[in-house]
């Protein structure tokens, strides 16, 4: 009973600190983007260069991009890579966008960068591109692609353009992500600071010196709480009208940003106001202006319910995978991952591949868990291994794409990205001894 409390303390801790952090600065405009480019980007805009009769040194690139804007997860990307293979791609491009989507998604990469730390996540999209873009060009060089379909031509003869307003919206949305995680003197410096006249009982100071929360991270937590039933009331049905809740909702998560970018010490009530909490005010200005002013009524539901659709889908996940690696990083013998993973060799990197198979999570989940390993002494080499190889090559990922491919298409893929994973986290160790 004692261990089932501790365990359980360990996860909620965890969770605590997880929703009391600065990542919300790169999760909620992570989750907006999710949305623009499943509810505003239109599909022909990348798969009219996926085409048959597109030069590689085209179609190939324009899959990996693909893969970057068109899925989030690789339950995702699935469905997707047998569609645009079976109707004429072919498999060397099909394969790049299957690799490349659920490995560089915008939601993992930032998350990946305020977690762990953007080396980490650099070089997941520098390989993930790299190694995309080679391995569908050695499957297409090994196996014959079939004749493509006449029939199959439509889906990359369709053209699609977008407004500049679109841009200009998609722009701002990443300056909003950067401006929330570039760790720069001109973001994090204080401009000012400001003494808050909070006097609390020493009993709540001393619950939240053991919790390790500043007031900051209680307000966090507070209005990420609150937040959950306005966005269900205001979003669930935006596709039919907007109303109230829409507009709180939308208010309440643009407030919660500018609430996380200003910094606090623990027990502290002075706030110092940042570089960084004027720089998102003034892009959240400019973001709502440019919504307002230049998006159809249709095309904001269109990108809120996407939005809303990522933040059902993953964020309850999410919390979930933060408990369990709290739990995790609780009964795990430090001197377990150590032996296994804690320095950088072949053997150490396979195995960040194979916990890749074996411990498949959700996108995002395994991200905390990787953090989780980190803490436990995993190096930096065998973890990028495992970044690599956890979205591609879990075990329901393999089943499936050998019903799409075949056996033997699947067992050259997986054994493709599982040499190239090991590789990569083996060279990226090396270079960070060097460095």
């Amino acid at each position: 009973m004692a261990l089932v409390l501790d365990l359980l303390n360990a996860g909620w801790t965890g969770l605590l600190d997880y929703l009391a952090a600065h990542v919300l600065l790169c999760l909620v405009p992570a989750f907006f983007i999710a949305g623009y480019l499943g509810g505003l980007m239109p599909q022909a805009v990348v798969t009219r260069y996926l085409g048959p009769k597109t030069p590689k040194y085209i179609s190939y690139p324009a899959s990996a991009i693909g893969g970057f804007i068109l899925a989030v997860c690789s339950c995702t990307i699935l469905p997707l890579f047998a569609g645009i293979w079976k109707r004429g791609a072919g498999l060397g491009p099909a394969i790049t966008f299957l690799f490349v989507g659920p490995a560089v998604n915008i939601l993992a990469i930032s998350y990946t960068g305020a977690v762990i730390g953007m080396d980490i996540a650099v070089a997941r999209i520098v390989l993930a591109i790299t190694f995309g873009i080679v391995i569908g060009m050695i499957m297409a060089a090994l196996f014959r692609q079939p004749e493509t379909a006449p029939s199959a031509a439509g889906m990359f003869e369709q053209t699609a353009t977008m407004r500049p307003a679109l841009w200009a919206l998609f722009g701002l949305l990443l300056a909003v992500l950067i401006a929330g995680t570039l760790q720069i003197d001109l973001l994090t410096g204080t401009v000012f600071s400001l003494s808050l006249p909070v006097n609390l009982s020493r009993s709540v100071q001393d619950a939240l010196d053991a919790l390790s929360l500043t007031y900051q991270g209680v307000l966090l937590i507070l209005m990420l709480v609150a937040i959950a039933p306005v966005a269900w009331k205001g979003f669930n049905n935006i596709l039919t009208g907007f109303n109230r809740w829409t507009w709180t909702a939308l208010g309440m998560a643009a407030f919660t940003l500018l609430l996380a970018a200003p910094t606090t010490g623990t027990g502290s009530v002075v706030i110092h106001f940042t570089g960084r909490f004027f720089a998102e005010l003034t892009l959240l200005g400019a973001l709502a202006y440019v919504a307002i002013k230049h998006l159809e009524r249709d095309e904001l539901a269109h990108w809120l319910w996407e939005t809303w659709r990522f933040v059902r889908q993953i964020f309850p996940l999410l919390i979930v995978g933060v408990f369990v690696a709290g739990m995790f990083r609780e009964i795990t013998p430090e001197q377990w991952v150590q032996s296994l993973a804690g320095r950088n060799t072949i053997t150490a990197n396979l195995i960040g591949v194979l916990f890749g198979v074996f411990m498949y999570f959700p996108t995002l989940v395994e991200v905390p868990i990787a953090a989780a390993f980190l803490d436990l002494g995993m190096h930096r080499g065998p973890l990028l291994a495992y970044l690599l190889a956890d979205p591609e090559l879990s075990l329901q990922s393999i089943l499936v794409t050998g019903r799409i491919m075949g056996r033997a298409k699947t067992a050259t893929y997986v054994s493709l990205v599982a040499v190239f994973s090991t590789v990569a986290g083996y060279l990226f160790g090396v270079a960070l001894a060097a460095w």
